[in-house]
């Protein structure tokens, strides 16, 4: 039998390389699975080529989220099939193929509506499935060197040129979460040709959401952020940029660039370790992202909503924050007069969309 290893997060602020079993073609076993155990003839099993280092991984890494001790990371994974289940017909032994970062089984309902960030099958306890997240369904994650892929038809994606793929791996290894995530939260907000977009974050996701912005037509995108490097890359591809350190309002900032306190779509691509704008940039306000990208979308604009929010967070501000209920301010679009804040059970998942 061969053997593995996969980075483990021990504790807050720390993980460790440990051997683990080698995947099997079966099912995650677990006390709240009913498929545990049970044998995976739709998988393949991958040698792991490249992996990445999620920021959602850096949450769990904090000790931000209830994530288990002993926990496999990695939930980016580029890899060789190295061994496959006797139903699986649209990949082979020495494939290479990117791996999105959702499991899905392509059959139940929100599958086939395309809705497969929440599969209603690999995750007995919620909706919605990855690899070595918190939550997500107990599956071993891809920072390791062997990893278990389920319903391998329907989620793999292969690379039709091996030879190509590899001389380029650093760069597609992007392919199986950062880009993607950013385009979701684009076109979730409803970007499209002529649009004018805010950013919230200039992160790899927020960065791959500006470009992705470009590429789906939009007129002016313009990304926020604290740090003055992300920033400068941000602008060095077209993009307007805003500091939001200084002490200007997010809107004010934004009539600066387009004449008018708003825009047609804004995607948060931040989450919930974010910090407050101005005066308040050195202190966590987790609710922050969603409140100001709210207030400087236009009556009937859209929002997209790839930034992480999780129902647990130990390290949490307040007593609210620490189980998931942050105080988001409902509008009211016509009048732009905010009701009082409320606390609101903001979902999990790092792919809604509002």
């Amino acid at each position: 039998m061969a053997s593995n290893r996969g980075v483990a997060y021990v504790g807050p602020g720390e993980v460790e390389v440990k051997s683990i079993d080698y995947p099997k073609l079966k099912m995650p076993a677990s006390e709240t699975n009913p498929f545990g155990g049970k044998d995976a003839p739709h998988g393949v099993i991958l040698k792991i080529v490249t992996t990445n280092i999620c920021g959602s991984d850096q949450h769990m890494v904090r000790g931000r989220t209830t994530a288990p001790r002993g926990l496999i990371l990695g939930h980016e994974i580029t890899g060789e099939v190295v061994e496959k289940g006797n139903d699986v017909e649209t990949v082979n032994v020495g494939d290479l193929v990117s791996v999105p970062f959702n499991i899905a089984c392509g059959r139940c309902r929100n599958c086939r509506e395309g809705a497969t960030g929440i599969c209603l099958t690999v995750n007995p306890a919620r909706p919605g499935a990855a690899y070595g997240y918190v939550d997500m369904g107990g599956w071993v994650g891809g920072q390791a060197e062997y990893v278990l892929v389920p319903y391998a038809d329907f989620n793999l994606m292969k690379f039709p040129n091996k030879e190509k793929a590899m001389a380029k791996i650093k760069d597609l290894t992007l392919l199986s979460d950062i880009f993607p995530t950013g385009y979701h939260g684009a076109v979730k907000a409803g970007v499209g040709p002529g649009t004018i977009v805010y950013v919230a974050g200039a992160g790899p996701v927020g960065l791959a959401c500006a470009a992705s912005c470009h590429l789906l037509g939009a007129a002016v995108v313009i990304v926020g952020d604290m740090i003055d490097e992300r920033l400068r890359q941000a602008k060095s591809f077209g993009c307007e940029v805003i500091d939001l350190k200084k002490s200007a309002s997010l809107g004010d900032q934004i009539a600066q660039i387009v004449g008018v306190p708003e825009v047609d779509a804004a995607v948060d691509c931040v989450g919930f370790e974010a910090r407050g704008h101005g005066s308040d940039a050195s202190v966590e306000k987790p609710a922050t992202v969603l409140n100001s990208i709210m207030e400087i979308t236009r009556a009937g604009g859209q929002l997209g909503i790839p930034g992480l929010y999780v129902t647990g967070d130990p390290g949490g501000v307040d007593a609210n924050a620490k189980i998931g209920n942050l105080a988001v301010s409902v509008l009211d679009w016509a009048g732009r007069s905010p009701i009082p804040s409320t606390p609101v059970s903001v979902p999990c998942s790092g792919t809604t969309a509002s």
